[in-house]
């Protein structure tokens, strides 16, 4: 397992726990640019906001989306996809729609 695999095992299990402050001190000491490596990392085979969807990860997705640019959320269908998926309520789609609008 190579240090990217285990960092990539890390983001998922906080993402899956909701942990924001976990999730941003790793990005940290790890010198990393969210936007920068969040194309290369999926949970379940699911992109990092669909993961904080699935498993109702508000404050984490708040966080990830803060930190990709507007342009990049608003292309990556995320909002469609919690809606198509049974995910509609999710409180985290009104955070997308934001962003993806600035």
């Amino acid at each position: 397992v190579s240090a990217n695999d285990q960092l990539a095992q890390s983001f998922c299990a906080y993402v899956a726990s909701n942990d924001k402050n976990n999730l941003r001190k790793t990005l940290s000491e790890s010198r990393l640019r969210l936007k920068n490596v969040y194309d290369g990392i999926a949970c379940d085979g699911l992109p990092m906001i669909r993961f904080a969807i699935k498993h109702n990860a508000a404050d984490v997705a708040e966080f990830i989306i803060k930190q990709l640019p507007g342009s990049q959320v608003a292309k990556m269908g995320d909002a469609e996809w919690a809606a198509s998926n049974g995910f509609a309520a999710s409180p985290i789609i009104e955070t997308i729609k934001a962003r993806s609008a600035s």
